[in-house]
């Protein structure tokens, strides 16, 4: 796909300006040519669909947007906050429009469409380039609603638009740059506004943006406190009734989210001096906040199609009949801005039924009758902040009465049945006919597990073949249940109305064999996400009845799961990576891979705990538990020491400054209560920690997939609200589950009382004291999949915790996946939070005390790797940057950043790749270039890094052979090939595994695949001849000046001049000038030394 005639091609990073356009494009050709406005979600869904069903090549498509971004999921918007990366809310990769030939499909961004003409039809866009169409479609979308008239004037009496109410700290919800103006305005308000001044951030409306925006700014931590103001009694009040409203409103409340509800905003003023807004509210009460966030409501845009002349209904939106046609036979209006019998529809699901009405109509009609759009399902199955909502049919059937009944029937009232549990916070209700006999719809809060299944009978319209209550009484909490008996013709993807059948048809026909490719190829799943778990049970469910096992492999080298290893290892107590592949393994003689490796050392660790450095299990370690710390970007790590429960005494604080300051390291406090230091080299690692030691301060193990903190808020030993001593309680959880390795890393968290200071609702295992005692929840995460922790026990007495944690943490370790979090693992454990309370609370199983007694028996060998590290390690080479030099070398520039060190940020452009691995040698000389010891012959396999002028040389050595390459990976040019996982694959090749990016490369010279990267064909290493003699290795090397010029750290190291002009600093020297803010500096500070302090300089 072209952006231009001029055959320029997409480049990552944006969309290039194209250098020359014609002003008219008119194909001469046969095919006709569609012209698609609007480049959202609608109108890149209708393009998709042309795309795949015009075989026959009868359309040229057009897609134009008036935004500078290709088609991205706003339904994901709210993710965006955590990532901030666009590229992943794309709706297609980059390469989806590189590989489009020009003839077929082109599109434009940053071009508004200005002008329709009806009679010559062509359009105008606002660079004053026409295009001429056969058909036209209009996917123009909405725009969000914005009261302008409450906002303070301009000087010249006009009220404000949205680009100036954003400036005052007002904003909407709608579009990637809405959100990127918010994360920028509410990171200023972060840095300029200190205590005790209060920072509020107001969301007015409590629809299903509002909700999202509110978890948004939570997650951004710059408020003190987040307020939704909402004109209903309770939220979500056009999907829920006041009951399951209500409830939705409890929960959010318990989250830390101030609720106004049933109120509404008289006036807003203004101050300048204060940067804030004073909100008056309709029941007299004022609010000073810093940032107004609007989400009251959308409206169709339209605005082209009126000046066009084509008809637009009353309330709004371009008038279509059933076929998405307007008043204008060659013009087609799809999506939000389309209003069909004087309706529109705020949701993608209807949007994306247009667009497949209307590609049928276009590509299928002539051999067809004409499909015809129908009143779609608005209902929707939402997760909002960790509250599952979801509603079908016709919800408010009781309320405005049915609006459909089945043929023939009269009877217009409606019975409801409703199973309401205010403990466990679920709620459901469902709408009947007046006999009993047919379902008309639904509302559901909390469990959300039969939405599938009510919604499919809703919509076939059939009577129920049982009572209605059986759906109450009998529900269960599983997916799995009823699927298969659900028709092919059931949606379980609304939001692209895919159907079971099509599902079906993908997994049948071997298209697709795994989750992401069923999501990839048929769309579903693939916007809000909440019909995942119906689609994996669907494919697992085909699978297994074509006879097809859902392999559960931990990878090539063995077939058993992680949680079937745990159990064998454990049983057969094997200690070492070679037994367990000689006895378990699918070639006992197998060297294993980036995979198996760290997953052995892991449940090594978590049985036997012995010092992960020992030679057998170093080379076993995966990136950051390699050299026990954190590696960054340029090759250093950071230092994380433990701080149990956030408590620390002014002395370590001083002492942690003062070894920050003689190591020059940049310090920042992280999310967990602790201070992490940033920068410090790995032959630094041990000195640094050694004096940290001194201080009493142990390896808070940041690096590992073990516990890394229990957060606190200071409860009832400070707060007037605490109910619980929250600190005392986290200290002591900490201390216990110190360094103890897990399938993934875990957090927890202890509050002092619901409202919730220490985050429990988000953490592994958190604890919310109440009057009784504590509340215990389990199975929360952040992250980019947040899941609320769900409550296993309530009232447990302070000194039951422990052994409730015991099992619950044991119970996880010896049956979750790789790299499974506990989320993750609770959600697909059978039975789920019902099933694992049996379990650890009431020891269905009968291992209570045996997951108990191996708990005790691992917390006992606890001892602080780094303390033993500095005993067993200090002098070894395995910290050193180079094993044949103390020579230091920076392969990225260093800066100073608000008076910190910092690596300079990467350019953004793509370096020129070099096939390194094809690179000709005038000729090649032995080499002596370290000491066989650098290399112990360990069942893992070592590695270490040699300097050679000024290029860095790995070296390697698995089952006795040896192996050299370069050792920058050119994916991000960074140097730390030496530092990464050696693994062997299916075919025997012997490859490296990049610890920053996992970059594989075929390090062994006899593979016909030599130096290359398989899972990267753009990248490639330099391979060398390399033996050992006399306890010396040797590698065949090219004259030295040769050597230098292709791989040399001076070449390819990252310098500020390639990144200044777009990097951070430049960025935010715009927004400090653009808004006068004063950033705090640290003063320039001595190289070493221990005394005095460093000033702020404004």
């Amino acid at each position: 796909m072209k952006t231009s005639d001029d055959n320029i091609s997409f480049s990552k990073g944006g969309v290039p300006p194209t250098s020359k356009e014609i002003s008219v494009l008119k194909d001469d050709c046969n095919k006709k040519h569609i012209i698609i406005v609007g480049f959202g979600m609608v109108g890149f869904a209708f393009l998709e669909k042309m795309l795949v069903d015009d075989t026959a090549g009868e359309y040229r498509l057009t897609i134009i947007g008036d935004e500078p971004h290709l088609a991205y999921n706003r339904v994901g918007l709210t993710e965006y906050f955590e990532h901030q990366d666009f590229d992943k809310l794309l709706l297609a990769p980059h390469s989806f429009y590189d590989q489009k030939n020009a003839d077929t499909c082109e599109y434009r961004v940053n071009q508004k469409v200005t002008k329709i003409e009806k009679e010559h039809k062509y359009i105008e866009t606002s660079n004053a380039k026409r295009y001429h169409y056969d058909y036209l479609v209009l996917a123009t979308g909405s725009y969000a609603v914005l009261p302008i008239d409450l906002f303070p004037r301009s000087q010249s009496n006009e009220f404000c638009d949205l680009k100036s109410c954003r400036k005052l700290g007002c904003f909407v919800y709608r579009t990637i740059d809405d959100l990127n103006a918010m994360i920028s305005f509410s990171e200023t308000i972060r840095s300029t506004i200190k205590k005790p001044v209060l920072k509020r951030a107001v969301i007015v409306g409590g629809g299903l943006l509002g909700l999202e925006a509110a978890k948004a700014l939570l997650d951004m931590e710059c408020y003190d406190e987040v307020t939704i103001v909402h004109r209903s009694k309770w939220l979500l009040s056009q999907q829920l009734d006041e009951k399951g409203g209500n409830l939705l409103t409890e929960r959010i409340a318990e989250m830390g989210v101030k609720l106004r509800t049933d109120t509404t905003i008289n006036k807003l003023q203004y101050d300048h001096c204060t940067s804030s807004f004073e909100v008056q509210y309709n029941n007299g009460d004022v609010e000073i906040c810093q940032l107004l966030c609007y989400t009251i409501g959308i409206k169709p845009q339209d605005i082209l199609a009126r000046s066009s002349g084509l008809k637009v209904a009353k309330k709004g939106g371009i008038e279509v009949d059933n076929f998405m046609k307007t008043s204008n036979r060659y013009i087609y209006a799809i999506g939000e801005c389309a209003s069909w019998n004087n309706q529109t529809f705020g949701l993608i699901a209807p949007g994306v039924m247009m667009a497949d009405i209307l590609s049928f109509n276009l590509i299928q009609a002539k051999y067809h009758s004409e499909r015809q759009f129908t009143k779609p399902d608005i209902g929707t199955r939402l997760k909002l902040m960790g509250v599952n909502v979801a509603s079908f049919g016709d919800y408010f059937a009781d309320k405005n009465g049915p609006s459909r009944l089945p043929k023939g029937y009269k009877i217009k009232k409606v019975k409801s049945l409703v199973y309401d549990d205010p403990i466990e916070a679920n709620y459901t209700k469902l709408l009947l006919s007046y006999d009993g006999k047919y379902l008309l719809g639904g509302i559901l809060v909390g469990d959300t597990t039969q939405f599938t299944k009510l919604a499919s009978i809703t919509k076939s319209g059939k009577p129920l073949e049982k009572p209605a209550s059986t759906f109450i009484i009998g529900q269960s909490n599983s997916e799995n249940n009823d699927v298969d008996d659900l028709p092919d013709d059931t949606q379980v993807c609304s939001c692209h109305n895919v159907t079971k059948g099509k599902l079906i048809e993908k997994i049948k026909s071997g298209t697709c064999n795994s989750l992401g490719e069923l999501k990839s190829c048929t769309k579903a799943g693939t916007a809000c996400g909440g019909c995942e778990p119906t689609i994996k049970v669907i494919l697992d469910t085909e699978m297994k009845k074509m006879g097809k096992n859902i392999s559960k492999a931990l990878c090539i080298h063995y077939k058993e799961s992680r949680q079937d290893l745990f159990s064998l290892i454990m049983v057969k107590r094997y200690k070492s990576f070679k037994e367990v592949m000689s006895h378990l393994g699918v070639d006992p003689c197998a060297l294993g891979c980036e995979i198996c490796k760290p997953t052995i050392a892991s449940i090594l660790a978590t049985l036997f705990n012995r010092h992960i450095l020992e030679t057998n299990l170093h080379g076993l370690q995966d990136t950051n538990d390699k050299y026990l710390g954190n590696i960054q970007r340029n090759g250093t790590y950071s230092i994380v020491p433990r701080m149990s429960a956030g408590e620390v005494t002014p002395e370590k604080l001083v002492a942690i400054g003062e070894i920050a300051r003689k190591y020059d390291l940049y310090t920042k406090i992280t999310g967990a209560q602790r201070v992490d230091l940033f920068g410090a080299s790995k032959s630094d690692l041990p000195k640094i920690w050694e004096e940290l030691g001194k201080y009493g301060f142990e390896s808070g193990q940041a690096y590992g997939k073990s516990l890394r903190n229990v957060k606190s808020c200071v409860g009832s030993t400070w707060c007037r609200y605490g109910i619980g001593d929250s600190v005392g309680l986290a200290l002591r959880l900490e201390e216990r589950y110190k360094g103890i390795r897990s399938p993934h890393k875990m957090k927890g968290g202890v509050s002092g009382c619901v409202r919730d200071c220490a985050e429990f609702h988000s953490k592994d295992f958190g604890l919310c004291a109440v009057q009784n005692g504590f509340n215990l929840y389990v199975g929360g995460n952040g992250g980019m999949k947040p899941a609320h922790a769900q409550l296993l026990k309530a009232d447990v007495p302070p000194d039951q915790v422990i052994p409730l944690l015991d099992r619950y943490l044991m119970f996880y370790f010896r049956t979750a996946d790789r790299l499974q979090r506990t989320a993750r693992w609770l959600e697909n454990l059978d039975g789920g939070i019902e099933y694992l309370r049996e379990v650890v609370v009431y020891d269905k199983l009968g291992i209570a005390m045996e997951l108990e007694k191996q708990m005790n028996q691992l917390v006992s060998q606890y001892f602080d790797e780094w303390a033993a590290a500095v005993d067993s390690y200090k002098y070894s080479n395995i910290f050193k940057q180079f094993v044949n030099t103390d020579k230091a070398q920076e392969t990225v520039e260093i800066i100073r950043d608000r008076g910190q060190r910092r690596p300079v940020d990467w350019p953004e452009y793509e370096v020129t790749k070099e096939v390194f691995k094809d690179t000709k040698w005038s000729s090649l000389s032995w080499v002596k270039v370290c000491q066989s010891k650098e290399l112990p012959n360990s069942e893992a396999g070592s590695s270490a890094n040699v300097l050679i002028s000024d290029t860095q040389i790995a070296v390697y050595r698995l089952n006795g052979k040896l192996f050299a390459s370069q050792n920058m990976c050119g994916h991000k040019r960074a140097f730390v090939l030496s530092q990464g996982i050696l693994s062997m694959d299916g075919n025997k090749n012997t490859y490296i595994s990049c610890p920053l990016h996992k970059k594989n490369y075929i390090i062994d010279k006899a593979s016909d695949k030599a130096g290359s990267c398989t899972n990267d064909a753009s990248q490639s290493v330099a391979l060398f001849d390399v033996m050992e003699s006399n306890g010396e290795v040797f590698v065949k090397l090219p004259p030295i000046e040769e050597l230098d010029k292709v791989l040399g750290t001076s070449r390819w190291k990252v310098r500020k001049q390639e990144s200044e002009s777009n990097g951070s600093i430049a960025t935010y020297k715009n927004i400090d000038e653009a808004f006068n803010i004063k950033v705090p500096i640290r003063k320039p500070i001595p190289s070493v030394g221990c005394s005095g302090g460093p000033e702020l300089d404004w």
